[in-house]
């Protein structure tokens, strides 16, 4: 595999955002929020729905790409890690995503991400660790054993998924890369390549994110065997909308943790910012754990919408789960904590 330097990616350290870069609390919240933020208040709380999405498209013509194509991979199922729900229909998978990089409606990414390039790609594990790593295209399927693992996918929105994801633990590239002993958190980050992530040419088209997208977890999180590095689901690569060609499922979060398309893996001692905190840390905390006794600002988290199942207008809605149902593997690394005040 050719390996070239990626010369799209952000030079300077995201990890130290500036306060001052960070947009106004609730400019995120919807497309009409966004146009209001940017000073069209009466016109924006006029236009419909329908029609504020399509002054999105305004910004940019549609060009004719080649469809992205996956590939079949070879991994084995980890039993340890089914379930006995039925899976998510794949075609909801690859068509129902919250990938803003690539748009703010749920269909813009699989829209937006047919002409994603990914090879070459590099990723790069760094910061305290003894052996910095910088892994090609090829070094993601071939590096480790693959797996296959079924987890539950929770949104903070409120819906759901079960998803068959193949990868394999972070806590083995992790381990691979040797984490020093004073380490104490992981970041990670999301390429940065306006050119092909249409979302990322302003924060308007981004839904007021400051990009590149970062996530970070406790070393104690990420070292969990639930924690995992996808680069495939239902037997074949990532396909571009879902975070290709590896991004990070950790399903006792809210989906907002699991960042795709990563590009960066930064072993740090202190807490990295993320993006969604930024943002708004009233509603989106560092933690994330799925928690149906701690309501979002502005909607309860007590149940969701298992996306596949009854329909887009069904009313039918499933409990949630403390922790998305896996309390026995994560609970104890919360233990003595207030988890309405660590959300």
């Amino acid at each position: 595999m050719k390996s070239t330097k990626f010369g799209k990616i952000k030079s300077a350290s995201s990890w130290n955002e500036k306060e001052n870069s960070v947009t106004p609390e609730g400019v995120f919240n919807d497309r009409r929020n966004i146009i209001k933020a940017l000073g069209l208040g009466a016109i924006g709380a006029s236009i419909p729905g329908h029609v504020q999405a399509g002054l999105f498209d305004l910004f940019g013509e549609k060009k004719a790409v080649d469809p992205f194509v996956t590939q079949v991979l070879d991994f084995t199922k980890n039993s340890a890690f089914g379930l006995k729900e039925t899976l998510t229909p794949m075609q909801k998978v690859i068509t129902h995503n919250n990938f803003y990089e690539f748009g703010t409606s749920k269909t813009d990414p699989v829209d937006n991400a047919q002409g994603f390039k990914v090879d070459p790609w590099v990723l790069k594990i760094e910061g305290l660790v003894d052996n910095p790593l910088t892994l090609d295209l090829d070094d993601l399927t071939k590096l480790f054993a693959l797996e296959e693992r079924i987890y539950r996918l929770r949104c903070v929105e409120a819906w759901s998924m079960v998803v068959p994801w193949v990868g394999f633990s972070l806590a083995s590239l992790l381990k691979k890369a040797g984490v020093k002993s004073s380490a104490t958190h992981v970041a990670f980050e999301t390429l940065f390549d306006p050119d092909q992530m249409p979302g990322q040419k302003s924060r308007l088209m981004g839904g007021g994110i400051h990009y590149p997208y970062i996530e970070g977890l406790r070393l104690d999180e990420a070292m969990n065997d639930l924690s995992f590095m996808a680069v495939g689901l239902y037997g074949k690569t990532l396909p571009a909308q879902n975070g290709a060609p590896i991004r990070l499922v950790v399903p006792w979060k809210y989906g907002f943790k699991s960042i795709k398309s990563i590009v960066r893996i930064r072993v740090m001692d202190k807490q990295p910012p993320t993006s969604w905190n930024q943002l708004a840390a009233n509603e989106y905390g560092f933690y994330a754990n799925v928690n149906p006794e701690v309501d979002h600002p502005r909607w309860s988290q007590a149940t969701e919408r298992r996306i596949g199942e009854g329909g887009i207008f069904s009313a039918t809605r499933i409990a949630t789960k403390p922790f998305n149902g896996y309390g026995e593997q994560v609970a104890h690394l919360y233990k003595g904590m207030d988890l309405s005040r660590f959300y």
